[in-house]
C-alpha cells in the first residue's frame, strides 16, 4: 500500500473506532462509511495523490465507497497533512487504535471500554492494566480475556520490525519506478526477501545500474517516501522510510550485477550452499562476482550465468530458502512454478450483501478487468452475524441476481454461485444440505471457537470435509500474520480427508493471511490434493491481492497443475461437481 493510502486508511479506521465509542444511533451509518472507505483505500494499488492529481475530488469519488464528504477529507489530508475532524476527535479520545486493534480480541468497542474504565490508550498502558489484573474485573472481559490479550501483545511485540509483504512490495515498486523514471539509472531491481516473496519483510534492498551513482543517491535520498537518511555514500545509501522500515540502494558495476542480484536476493543459507558448490568447482563467488582461481571475473549482468557456470539450473527466487532446491537445480529438476497469468478464476470473493464493499456487478467488472474468466461469489452464512451472514432465503434471492447478470454478461466473466459457509463448533455446516447442493462452489471456514484442542479442531474440520459438500477449505489454519497464531490443527489428517473427498485447500491471498503458508504447502506435498489460490476479495481492488497468493504458492513449489483455478471453466466445474 502506498504511504499516503496507509495513513489515510488508518485515520478513517480510527475515526470509525472513535465514533463507535460514542455509540450514538446516528453514528452507525457514519461508522460504516468510514470503514468502507478505509477498506477501499487499503486495497488500492495506486497512490491516492496520483488519483487526485488526475481528476481532483471527482476522481476520488469514482472510488467505491468514497462520497463527496470523504473525498473532501482525503483532499484536505493531501493538501495539509491533516484532517480537522480527526484532530478534534483525537483530543477527546487520545488512543492508539492502530496498535491496539492489532491485538487479538480487541475491537473498537472493547478498546473504548478499556479507555473509559481503566485509561488504557496504548499497548504500554494495556500491559500495565493486565499485570495488575484490572481487566478481568470489567464486565465482558474476565480472566480468560486477560490471557488472550497478554498472548496478543506477545505476538505483536515479537513481530516488531517486520511489515507485511502486501504493505512493503507496493512501496518498493513505487521507489523503483521513480528511480527508473529519473533517467539516472539504466536498470533498477528489487532484491532481498521481497524478491523471494516472504510474507513479512524486515527491510528493502534495491540494486541499480548507473553511470551517475552520486546523482542517483541524491535523487533517492530526496524522495517523498524517505523520513531520514541513515547513511549516504557514492555507491550505497540507507534511508528510513515513512512506512517504518529501512531501504538500501546500491549502485552496482555492470560486470558484477548478476552476482549482486544473486547475493542480495538471498536467503543466507541458500547463498552458503551455492558458494560451497562454487568452491568445490574451483571458483570464488561473492557479491562482486564469480571469479576463477586466477582472479579473473567471469560473471555478467545476468544471474542465470552464475548458476549455469556452477552446473545448476536457474532457481526461482521464491525457492531460495535452502529447502532442497539446490539439489534439484544440480539435477535440472526445478519445477515449472505457477505464475499469476496462469490463474483463470477466483473462488473466494464477497459482495456488499454481507461484508463486501461492492455490488455483484462491480465485482464482475473488476474480475473481468483483472483478466479472470470466472469467479465465485462466496458471501458469509447466517451464524457470522458480524458480517451480516445470509440465510437460505437470502441466498436464493441472491442467486437469482447471479442468473440474471450471467445472462447479461454472456460469460465475460462467468459468476459461480457459492458461499463461505461456517464450520460450526461441532463440525456441521451453517446451511442446509439442500441449499449447499444448489451451489457451484462451497467454501468452508472456521470463524469461531479458535481455542479448541488439537484433536477437537482437527475432528471438527474433518467432519465438515467428510460431508461431501465442501469444495474448498478456506484459510485452513486461521492465522492472521502478526496478530493471531494458527489454531491447533493436524493438517496432515485434514489433507487425508481432503484427498478422500477431493476438497481443495486454499492459499488465501489476503496479505494479512497468506494461509496456507509456504511451509504448510511443502509439508503436504506427499498428498494427492489440489489447492486454490483465492483473493478473499471484499473490494474490487482486492483481485490485486492474488499476486501475493501466487508468491506463496511458488514458495511452496506449486505448479499450474496443482491449482484448481488455473483450469478452464468447464474443467473446474467438473472438479467442483465431484462434491455432490
Amino acid at each position: 500500500m502506498e504511504l499516503k493510502n496507509k495513513e489515510i486508511a488508518d485515520i478513517f479506521n480510527n475515526i470509525a473506532a472513535m465514533l463507535g465509542i460514542d455509540n450514538s444511533p446516528s453514528s452507525k451509518f457514519e461508522i460504516r462509511a468510514y470503514q468502507r472507505a478505509a477498506l477501499t483505500i487499503e486495497g488500492l494499488q495506486e497512490d491516492l495523490g496520483l488519483i487526485y492529481g488526475r481528476g481532483g475530488i471527482d476522481a476520488l469519488m469514482e472510488l467505491p465507497g468514497i462520497g463527496k464528504g470523504l473525498a473532501q477529507k482525503i483532499e484536505e489530508y493531501l493538501k495539509t497533512g491533516r484532517i480537522r475532524k480527526y484532530e478534534e476527535m483525537r483530543k477527546k479520545y487520545p488512543i492508539d487504535f492502530v496498535e491496539l486493534s492489532k491485538i487479538e480480541g480487541l475491537g473498537a468497542k472493547k478498546i473504548g471500554v478499556l479507555y473509559k474504565r481503566l485509561g488504557v490508550k496504548d499497548v504500554e498502558t494495556l500491559k500495565d492494566a493486565l499485570e495488575k489484573h484490572k481487566v478481568r474485573e470489567l464486565a465482558g472481559f474476565g480472566a480468560k480475556s486477560e490471557e488472550v490479550l497478554a498472548d496478543g501483545i506477545k505476538i505483536l511485540e515479537s513481530s516488531k520490525g517486520r511489515l507485511l509483504l502486501g504493505d512493503v512490495l507496493p512501496e518498493a515498486e513505487s521507489i523503483v519506478s521513480k528511480l527508473a523514471g529519473s533517467g539516472l539509472a539504466e536498470g533498477v531491481v528489487i532484491a532481498g526477501s521481497i524478491r523471494r516473496m516472504r510474507e513479512t519483510v524486515g527491510d528493502i534492498d534495491i540494486l541499480a545500474l548507473s553511470k551517475s551513482p552520486e546523482k542517483v543517491m541524491d535523487f533517492f535520498s530526496g524522495m517523498d517516501e524517505v523520513k531520514s537518511i541513515i547513511s549516504k555514500g557514492p555507491t550505497k545509501t540507507t534511508v528510513w522510510l515513512k512506512i517504518g522500515t529501512s531501504c538500501d540502494l546500491r549502485v552496482i558495476e555492470p560486470d558484477s550485477f548478476g552476482a549482486a542480484i544473486q547475493y542480495f536476493t538471498g536467503s543466507k543459507n541458500h547463498n552458503i550452499g551455492v558458494r560451497t558448490i562454487a568452491v568445490k568447482k574451483g571458483y570464488k563467488l561473492n557479491e562482486y562476482g564469480l571469479f576463477e582461481k586466477s582472479g579473473r571475473l567471469i560473471s555478467s549482468l545476468n544471474e542465470e550465468t552464475i548458476y549455469a557456470k556452477l552446473g545448476m539450473q536457474w532457481i526461482p527466487p521464491e525457492m531460495r530458502e535452502d529447502r532442497g532446491e539446490i539439489k534439484l537445480a544440480q539435477e535440472h529438476n526445478i519445477p515449472d512454478l505457477i505464475q499469476l497469468k496462469d490463474l483463470m478464476g477466483d473462488m473466494h470473493t464477497h459482495t456488499k450483501e454481507t461484508d463486501g464493499m461492492n455490488t455483484l456487478e462491480e465485482m464482475a467488472a473488476a474480475a473481468g478487468a483483472a483478466g479472470l474468466a470466472y469467479f465465485a461469489t462466496t458471501n458469509h452464512t447466517k451464524s457470522l452475524r458480524v458480517a451480516k451472514g445470509m440465510d437460505e432465503k437470502r441466498f436464493e434471492e441472491f442467486f437469482k441476481k447471479i442468473d440474471s447478470l450471467n445472462e447479461k454478461l454472456g460469460g465475460r466473466p462467468t459468476i459461480l454461485k457459492g458461499a463461505e459457509v461456517d464450520i460450526l463448533k461441532d463440525g456441521s455446516l451453517d446451511l442446509s444440505r439442500a441449499m449447499l447442493e444448489k451451489m457451484d462452489c462451497v467454501v468452508a471456514a472456521v470463524h469461531s471457537n479458535f481455542n479448541m484442542s488439537y484433536d477437537e479442531m482437527t475432528a471438527r474440520v474433518r467432519k465438515a470435509l467428510d460431508t461431501g459438500l465442501v469444495s474448498i477449505l478456506a484459510h485452513p489454519t486461521g492465522r492472521v500474520i502478526n496478530q493471531r497464531e494458527p489454531y491447533k490443527i493436524d493438517l496432515e489428517k485434514v489433507a487425508e480427508s481432503a484427498e478422500r473427498g477431493m476438497v481443495a485447500l486454499e492459499i488465501n491471498s489476503y496479505p494479512s493471511r497468506l494461509d496456507l503458508n509456504d511451509t504448510n504447502i511443502l509439508s503436504l506435498r506427499g498428498y494427492n490434493i489440489m489447492f486454490s489460490v483465492d483473493s478473499d476479495g471484499h473490494n474490487v481492488s482486492h483481485f490485486g491481492f492474488l499476486r501475493y497468493g501466487i508468491g506463496t504458492a511458488r514458495r511452496g513449489w506449486l505448479t499450474k497443475a496443482n491449482v484448481i483455478n488455473t483450469m478452464p471453466l468447464e474443467k473446474v466445474r467438473r472438479f467442483l461437481a465431484k462434491k455432490k
